[in-house]
């Protein structure tokens, strides 16, 4: 749950997502080659979800572009008063997809390696690096 309230940035899609998530790991489980990578495997439906949302979000947004409803999506709202806070909102929403997502796995919810490069469908040196490149880009960010 905290990582699709990270991903999402607001709780309503993030609630949605988690049942949802569930939901499909409930129908799917029978699949599963074993259970060995469920974790891992609970974070790519995650993801996936995650990523169908904003797709659909997006095509939304462009059928109604220029009124008002771009300004008040979810995706940019921004919560917290600290000048700070809302600066690093920024620059890990500006990180390139698969570092945001990567980092968050890493460091908010707790994924080894071996299970951010299952969850995204990539090498474990691929997580790695992404992980890297996210906190570089944050710690740069910082000291400006």
């Amino acid at each position: 749950m905290r990582y699709l309230l990270r991903t999402t940035r607001d709780r309503e899609d993030a609630l949605d997502l988690f049942q949802e998530t569930w939901l499909r790991a409930y129908r799917a489980y029978a699949k599963l080659d074993s259970a060995e990578g469920i974790r891992a495997w609970l974070f790519r439906i995650a993801t996936n979800l995650c990523l169908n949302r904003v797709r659909d979000q997006a095509r939304r947004a462009r059928v109604f572009a220029g009124t008002e409803l771009d300004e008040q999506h979810p995706l940019n709202a921004v919560n917290g008063a600290h000048e700070r806070a809302i600066d690093l909102k920024k620059i890990v929403g500006g990180l390139p997809r698969k570092q945001r997502e990567a980092m968050l796995m890493r460091k908010f919810a707790g994924l080894e390696y071996h299970e951010i490069s299952v969850a995204l469908g990539c090498s474990e040196e691929a997580a790695r690096a992404g992980v890297y490149q996210a906190m570089k880009k944050l710690k740069q960010a910082e000291q400006l």
